[in-house]
């Protein structure tokens, strides 16, 4: 059975297994419990039984509360092995009874490997506290099949639910118990629609039905299965009769339980059954399969935009940095009136016009500490350029908190973080970030000079000097000034690029200013990418995988096409007819089930 289906389906679950649905979007919950569904029901029932084709079939028997499910175990095995009543097993621990020859493969984790398995003991199942999968041997039990009694469907725990649908889900097939008071209900028949949809083999036994309306109820029933598309199940109706020793008489389930010895007997009637459930299986997850994807992609989608909405006001905040060395504003106040301190005013343009000797003069007695220390301009470089980064990080904070704040999938991410402002020590790391740069501008003019033997005098004024007048020449324009620091700021731009030009000539200070502007602005987007980590840490630990969408899409068109070559059409045996039911077969349905074999 497994033929061509079985490798496709193998990178079908791998592919699953690297689902991540976990963005609060539209539609976000639905797809991850249907990757969950199909993940378990792929574990635990498809691939094993794909793997093991021969492997016994396990026929779960599930209904609603109270409908006797466990009595019809009890009886059909013919020994108590499972606890009924208001103790019936419960998730904790469901029944597994089954023939010794079997027990290897009930052992194994082959199917439900999500179970542990109780062996031994002499309590009944439901009646400890051991969680697993309670197996039973009995040799009563045709070799070739388990019978697993589930919780009830309408269990008021929703663990006995889930494990309940877990169960149904592993079977070959599935036997529904009801009564004849109760077949109507809401509960059993979403279930058997389920089951309908999947193409799953399906046996309906109707419990406890009063003999004089067995002709009656018999009739509705079938014409209920008929409308729900389950005319074909096989129909057991067990008349309404008094318990021995907590069992059904023989006379009761003699017929299920020959029809279920008959059906395991057949190999070939075995193997058709497990190919239609699993056929039924992979139908149904294939024709799902473009919801989760589609929901992958979204999720994908979904953080990518996050994504830029952090990206764009992190963006503005270096662009920030060039806008202020256009503008000039970078030399207003406290810088500007340090440099003026250090380099003085009045006749010191006239001075250079007059040669680099008086201009040497004038640095060296800067250098002394004649006018103001140069760490003085520098300490106002650093503060003002320092205080620059964090009001543009406080600014893409809060523009990025803000947009992530009207996006439902950006505010789970954020939860109850404040990220509004810069981080506490974003002041620290600016003004690291500067000294760091001033310390690349010494080591430029180092470099820069280290062949120009002309300039060696000028050099010995002091590098730390010319940097100063390198940052003024970075940032000092006469744009976004007015009145009288537009004069000042001017003169002071002139100065620093006379002495500048002293010292490397004029291409050699074009070279320097706009490799100290790169290396700055780099500086500056390592510290912003660094900042927009308490945003984007928070999408990376989703672990969203952009190429997955398109991966589950291939992996479920492999599937259907290799499903196409499999024939999985199988109508199960008839039952035999129940005591005043008119629709009795006109053939033994064994002569049926071969002649459909044969063609």
């Amino acid at each position: 059975m497994s033929g061509p289906l079985l490798p496709p389906l193998e990178s079908l679950r791998k592919a699953l297994g690297q689902v991540r649905i976990p963005l609060q979007v539209p539609g976000a919950e639905a797809a991850r419990t249907l990757a969950g569904t199909f993940t378990n029901q792929l574990d635990d029932y498809v691939l094993p039984r794909l793997r093991d084709a021969d492997a016994p079939l396990l026929a779960v028997v599930g209904g609603s509360t109270g409908s006797g499910k466990s009595t019809l175990v009890n009886s059909l095995v013919g020994t108590p092995v499972t606890t009924p009543g208001v103790l019936r097993p419960t998730t904790r621990h469901p029944v597994l009874a089954h023939n010794p020859a079997d027990a290897d493969w009930f052992a194994s984790d082959r199917i439900l490997p999500r179970l542990p398995r109780i062996t031994g003991g002499t309590t009944l199942g439901g009646t400890d506290d051991v969680f697993g999968l309670r197996l039973v041997a009995i040799d009563e039990i045709p070799a070739g099949m388990g019978l697993l009694d589930a919780p009830d469907l309408d269990s008021v725990s929703a663990a006995n639910r889930e494990m309940a649908g877990m169960l149904m889900s592993a079977a070959d097939l599935w036997i529904f118990v009801t009564t004849a008071s109760r077949y109507a209900d809401a509960v059993p028949w979403a279930a058997l629609r389920t089951a309908v949809d999947r193409n799953a083999a399906v046996v309906i036994a109707l419990n406890r039905v009063p003999p004089e309306a067995m002709t009656e109820v018999t009739a509705h029933v079938r014409q209920v299965l008929a409308d729900e598309r389950l005319a074909g199940a096989p129909l057991f109706v067990i008349p309404e009769s008094p318990l021995v020793d907590g069992m059904l008489p023989d006379d009761r389930t003699e017929a299920m339980q020959t029809w279920l010895a008959n059906l395991v007997d057949d190999a070939a009637m075995r193997a058709a059954v497990a190919r239609r459930t699993v056929d039924g299986a992979v139908g149904r997850i294939t024709a799902e399969m473009p919801v989760i994807a589609d929901a992958v992609a979204q999720q994908v989608d979904t953080a990518e935009r996050l994504r830029g909405a952090v990206a764009v006001p992190y963006e503005k905040a270096v662009a920030t940095l060039e806008e202020a060395a256009a503008d000039g504003s970078l030399m207003r106040g406290e810088v500007l009136a340090r440099w003026q301190e250090f380099v003085g005013t009045g006749q010191l343009l006239k001075r250079l016009e007059e040669g680099v000797g008086r201009l040497r003069d004038r640095i060296s007695a800067a250098v002394r500490g004649e006018p103001a220390p140069p760490e003085r301009v520098s300490e106002a470089i650093e503060s003002g350029l320092a205080s620059l980064l964090v009001d543009a990080a406080n600014d893409a904070a809060r523009q990025a908190d803000h947009d992530w704040r009207a996006d439902d999938a950006g505010r789970a991410l954020l939860g109850g973080s404040d990220l509004a402002r810069a981080s506490a020590d974003f002041g620290d790391r600016a003004a690291e970030l500067v000294r760091a740069w001033q310390g690349d501008l010494l080591e430029m003019i180092r470099t820069e000079g280290a062949d120009k033997r002309q300039t060696a005098r000028a050099m010995a004024y002091g590098v730390n000097a010319i940097a100063l007048a390198l940052m003024v020449a970075v940032f000092s324009t006469t744009g976004g000034l007015s009145g009288a620091e537009v004069g000042i700021a001017g003169a002071s731009t002139a100065l620093a690029q006379k002495l500048l030009e002293a010292v490397f000539g004029e291409d050699g200070v074009r070279r320097m200013s706009k490799s100290a502007m790169e290396k700055l602005q780099e500086r500056v987007a390592g510290l912003m990418a660094e900042e927009q980590q308490r945003f984007l840490s928070r999408l990376d630990a989703l672990e969203l995988d952009p190429g997955l969408p398109a991966r589950l899409r291939a992996a479920t068109l492999e599937v259907a096409q290799a499903r196409q070559a499999e024939d999985a059409q199988t109508v199960l045996p008839n039952s035999p007819p129940a005591p005043g039911d008119p629709s009795a077969p006109r053939r033994n349905w064994r002569d049926k089930v071969r002649d459909w074999w044969n063609g």
